[in-house]
């Protein structure tokens, strides 16, 4: 206004001084840089009747940060204004798979060792067809001891680091996947909820899983962003964080995309799961976050 003196130094040092100093300790939609998506977006979204008796899953934006320098596997997991949510850990079971490997080793030593003192006992015309059978039993019995003592890689999903209430799993229904790998999703009570599927042929050139209800009702898949980008960093690589693996989930019946699954642009591995398409909640919030964890320790990325 005029006529009116500015405010002295001193003034203007205590209004500075008023405004809240902003936390960045822990990650932001915005400090973790992730890439735009178009269409609405709400940070909470109406709760899908699957699961609204849990507000954490009542949003459309979970933030996940793995957690380096960890044998197990681990997220943690945040809201959209960096709210710590969940606490996410898949154990690796190190020492368990190491020793069920080294009892397969000992089980195909001791296949050879027979094979070694049975072999002066054959005869001439039958020694070489006995040693290919002895190699193949030797392999077969490393393998078979190995899958019988190995312990399967589930993912849990616990309320925060204590570990004390666990709110969501995800279950590997096979030790072995040759073909397809699949998963059930199974909320607090143990009621499943979900199954993933993944089919490794398919995924050499574009990276695909399929999400279905308890029922077996597809509900919606998850795939590399572009087939165009897929391909790319499979000839190319990530090209220094250029073609970092993003994902999208896509209607099953018009192939529309309803939500994001991506990397951030950072060197910690950081992951924004947005939503925010899905304006109706077609998709249970559960079924999403645990589908975007998938896509991190089952690609291995």
């Amino acid at each position: 206004m005029a006529g009116q003196p500015p405010p002295s130094s001193m003034e203007a040092n205590s209004a500075i001084s008023a405004e809240p100093l902003r936390d960045f300790s822990q990650p932001t939609l915005e400090s973790m840089k992730a890439p735009a998506i178009s269409g609405p977006a709400t940070a909470v979204s109406a709760p899908n009747p699957a699961s609204a008796g849990n507000s954490i899953f009542s949003r459309d934006i979970f933030l996940l940060r793995q957690k380096h320098l960890a044998i197990s596997e681990k997220y943690a997991v945040w809201s959209e204004d960096g709210t710590p949510i969940l606490f996410v850990e898949r154990p690796s079971h190190l020492f368990r798979n190491l020793l069920a490997l080294l009892a397969g080793v000992a089980a195909g030593i001791a296949v050879f060792t027979f094979l070694g003192m049975t072999f002066g006992l054959m005869p001439e015309s039958v020694r070489s067809g006995y040693v290919l059978l002895g190699i193949v039993l030797g392999v077969a019995a490393i393998i078979a001891v190995y899958v019988m003592l190995e312990q399967k890689r589930h993912v849990e999903f616990y309320e925060d680091e204590s570990k004390n209430r666990k709110v969501l799993r995800v279950i590997q229904d096979k030790k072995i996947e040759l073909l397809n790998a699949t998963y059930t999703v199974m909320d607090a009570t143990g009621k499943q909820i979900g199954t993933f599927r993944k089919n490794h042929l398919r995924g050499m050139f574009r990276k695909h899983w399929e999400c279905s209800d308890c029922r077996g009702v597809a509900l919606f898949v998850a795939h590399e962003d572009s087939i165009v980008h897929a391909l790319l960093r499979r000839l190319i690589g990530p090209l220094f964080g250029l073609l970092r693996l993003n994902f999208i989930f896509c209607d099953v019946e018009n192939g529309s995309v309803l939500g994001e699954f991506n990397r951030s642009f950072t060197i910690l591995d950081r992951y924004v799961l947005n939503m925010s398409r899905d304006a109706e909640n077609r998709i249970d919030r559960r079924l999403a976050l645990a589908m975007g964890v998938m896509l991190d320790t089952g690609e291995r990325r």
